[in-house]
């Protein structure tokens, strides 16, 4: 290994390190039971955007759909939430079933009554789902803006679809979990568990995200993203690379819906539909796509100022949203993580030139031709 290598080596391990003393150290012993369950709900939101830093970013696919994977993850762990929960208070069905007058539990509820099963489940669902639907996009060469409509279909029509079905909670969806895998819900050490759980697991999807962009794979996906075709002339399938990048997106996805549904305490149509899955790719947007901690630091710090205005402004809120996205992807293409570069460059060009002082332009003198010769000449005439 070079010394460069070595020396990026450490830059990337004391990244981590720093990380892991804020995550694990820090921040419990700076914020309150309430702030550090928000941070955490913020961790899930980064952890989908790292997915899509890797699409969208690396490999130039606008997903506006990713509240769909979200969603099936969401959903498979507060399914499995309820059955735990009816099952310790020996009942057939889920509390807001027998509510409802359901007295027998649908057919597919019950797999997930299992826990392997469930967490299997959140593994391979989600990543299925984009698995058939890249492959019967990417290979039909769907890509661009019809690409981008066609995910935000799915999300609009996953969120109509479970808001007609009262099994699975309707519009309300599904809430009041009373557990998390034998640990109770309301003890605020069990609380403070799922801020660590959803900090390891954000560091280990960046450091997978990492190894991705810095492999041949993630050199082959840039090439594909700024020349397709030259990628297809030399032997590579587009198609293949992209689906990949989109697999890998919804997996993050979906593990980071099945953290968000115990940490909130509620999942519904709402938090899966179209405007959340734009709200994902706002804070990917602004905080820098095409960077490995930008996507990180931009959904944290949207949905940070999301919860802070919200609360003092909750009707301009969206307005300024709005205008932020618009300012950075007109302005700031690169996201805040750009905006350092590209101050430089600013201040580069703005910064006026030494003028050089002229050199000394050497003057050639011609000789004098000697005189003694024509002297003597008009000695001799006389």
């Amino acid at each position: 290994m070079t010394i460069i290598g070595r020396l990026s080596s450490l830059k990337t391990l004391g990244g981590f390190a720093i990380a892991a003393v804020v995550l694990f150290l820090v921040a419990p012993a700076m914020l309150s039971d309430f702030r550090l369950s928000l941070l955490a709900k913020f961790l899930c939101f980064a952890i989908v955007a790292v997915g899509i830093g890797l699409a969208w970013g690396r490999g130039g696919m606008l997903v506006l759909g990713q509240g769909v994977f979200f969603g099936i993850g969401a959903y498979i762990m507060a399914m499995h939430l309820q059955m735990t929960d009816a099952t310790k208070a020996h009942e057939d069905v889920p509390e807001f079933m027998s509510i409802a007058g359901v007295d027998k539990l649908p057919s597919y509820w019950q797999p997930f009554a299992s826990a392997p099963v469930a967490l299997l489940g959140i593994a391979v669902l989600p990543a299925l789902v984009a698995a058939v639907l890249g492959f019967g996009v990417f290979k039909r060469r769907v890509k661009g803006a019809y690409f981008a409509i066609l995910s935000q279909a799915l999300a609009a029509a996953l969120a109509i679809l479970l808001t007609g079905q009262q099994t699975i909670g309707g519009f309300t969806g599904l809430s009041d979990f009373r557990a998390f895998f034998g640990f109770r819900l309301d003890d605020p050490v069990n609380r403070r568990m799922l801020f660590f759980i959803a900090s390891a697991t954000l560091l280990i999807v960046v450091a997978i995200a990492r190894q991705l962009m810095n492999s041949r794979y993630g050199e082959l996906l840039v090439a594909v993203r700024d020349q397709e075709e030259r990628v297809r002339f030399l032997g590579y399938d587009p198609a293949n690379i992209k689906i990949v990048a989109y697999v890998v997106a919804a997996f993050f996805s979906g593990i980071a819906g099945a953290l968000f549904t115990p940490i909130v305490g509620i999942i519904s149509p709402a938090d899966i539909g179209v405007v959340p899955s734009i709200a994902f790719l706002i804070g990917v947007a602004i905080g820098g796509r095409a960077t490995l901690l930008g996507p990180v630091l931009g959904a944290i710090g949207v949905a940070w100022a999301q919860t802070t205005f919200s609360e003092h402004f909750p009707s301009a809120w969206t307005y300024l949203q709005g205008a932020l996205f618009i300012v950075v992807v007109g302005f700031i293409p690169a996201g805040l993580a750009g905006f350092g570069p590209m101050t430089r460059q600013l201040l580069d060009r703005l910064r006026p030139k030494a003028i050089d002082e002229p050199e000394p332009v050497a003057v050639a003198v011609t000789p004098a031709e000697p005189v003694a010769p024509a002297v003597e000449e008009k000695v001799e005439a006389r």
